[in-house]
C-alpha cells in the first residue's frame, strides 16, 4: 500500500519514529501520523481484513531484505532440505502471532545448509524437533556440538527410582 505524496521523512528515515509517542488522524480512507505537530506519514487504509500493512520505505534496511521473503517461499526451501526442517519451520511461523516474526529463524536454519549440508541440517531438525526446541540457535547449537550424528535421549530412558523416606512418590498426590 504506497504512502500518499508528501509524507517521507527528509533524510529518508522514516522508522525514525519508532517507539516515540506520536498522534494518529483517522479517515474512512487515510491514516495518518504526526509527530511533533508535523505530518510523518499517510497511507490509504487496507481493506479491512484485520492484518498489517507495512510500506517497504519505512523499514530499515536491515527488515527490507526479508521483504522479498514469503511464507511459501521459506516453506518450500525447507521442504528442499527434508521433512524434519519442513516441520520445524512450519512450527516457528505457526507460533508467532505473526508469521513474518519467524522469518529470521527460518532463513537462518535455511542457509545453515551452506555451511553444514542438507542432510546434517535435516538431522538437526529432527533432533530439535525431538527434544522441543524452536529456535535457529538450537539447531546451530546442535550442528556446532555435532550432536545431529547422536539419537536424542528419550524422555523417562535414564529414569531412576529413589527409595528415601523423604520422598513421597506420586501415590502421596491425589
Amino acid at each position: 500500500m504506497p504512502g500518499l505524496p508528501g509524507t517521507r521523512s527528509p533524510d529518508g528515515r522514516d522508522y525514525r519514529f519508532a517507539k516515540d509517542q506520536v498522534e494518529v488522524r483517522l479517515t474512512a480512507r487515510t491514516v495518518e501520523v504526526f509527530a511533533k505537530g508535523e505530518r510523518i506519514a499517510a497511507h490509504l487504509r487496507s481493506g479491512g481484513n484485520g492484518r498489517h500493512t507495512t510500506v517497504q520505505d519505512h523499514m530499515p534496511s536491515s527488515h527490507r531484505r526479508y521483504a522479498d521473503w514469503t511464507i511459501e517461499r521459506i516453506r518450500r526451501d525447507a521442504a528442499g532440505i527434508g521433512p524434519s526442517a519442513s516441520t520445524l519451520c512450519d512450527l516457528i511461523l505457526k507460533e508467532r502471532s505473526h508469521p513474518e516474526q519467524g522469518f529470521r529463524a527460518c532463513l537462518g536454519i535455511v542457509r545453515l545448509v551452506k555451511a553444514f549440508g542438507a542432510s546434517r541440517v535435516e538431522a538437526a531438525a529432527a533432533r530439535a524437533l525431538d527434544i522441543g526446541a524452536r529456535t535457529y540457535g538450537s539447531v546451530k547449537s546442535i550442528l556446532d556440538n555435532k550432536l545431529d550424528r547422536h539419537a536424542a535421549p528419550q524422555h523417562g530412558q535414564d529414569a531412576v527410582t529413589i527409595l528415601h523416606r523423604n520422598i513421597r512418590g506420586r501415590h502421596y498426590y491425589h
